[in-house]
């Protein structure tokens, strides 16, 4: 893994992190997305990244079926669960700062864009796949 990936991956697990605490989210809610539209990975290998990143709270036995089917970069989920802990915190710290009318329409705003970005992709590749 070249420096230029490991800064990118700890980025993602940062602003999960943030976004983690700040609004209640899963982590794979924008780390999924981050590694499919940043990095390129696959649905299965960002899927699959994204569960070993948080194998210590959850997902354990998901993480070990796409670890055999070969959907999982530990190097990656590593990177990102370094500060994904740390953003977790800043984000929850924000968050409680916050009139939470406010953290909705954000957290709204987030999952719309998150909704329309992976429906225009997926409606591509089916488009092109016919």
């Amino acid at each position: 893994m070249d420096i230029n990936t490991l800064v990118i991956l700890m980025a993602i697990g940062l602003f999960a992190g943030i976004a983690s605490g700040f609004v209640g989210i899963g982590g794979g809610m924008i780390i999924v997305p981050a590694l499919v539209f940043g990095l390129g990975m696959s649905q299965h290998m960002a899927q699959g990244t994204s569960l070993a990143m948080m194998i210590p709270p959850i997902g354990i036995l998901a993480v070990v079926s796409y670890y055999k089917a070969g959907a999982v970069n530990l190097q990656f989920a590593a990177a990102i669960a370094f500060t994904f802990i740390l953003g977790a915190w800043i984000g929850s710290k924000w968050s409680l700062k916050m009139n939470p009318a406010v953290v909705r329409a954000i957290f709204a705003v987030f999952m719309l864009y998150a909704a329309v970005r992976l429906g225009w992709k997926s409606w591509l590749e089916l488009k092109g796949s016919i």
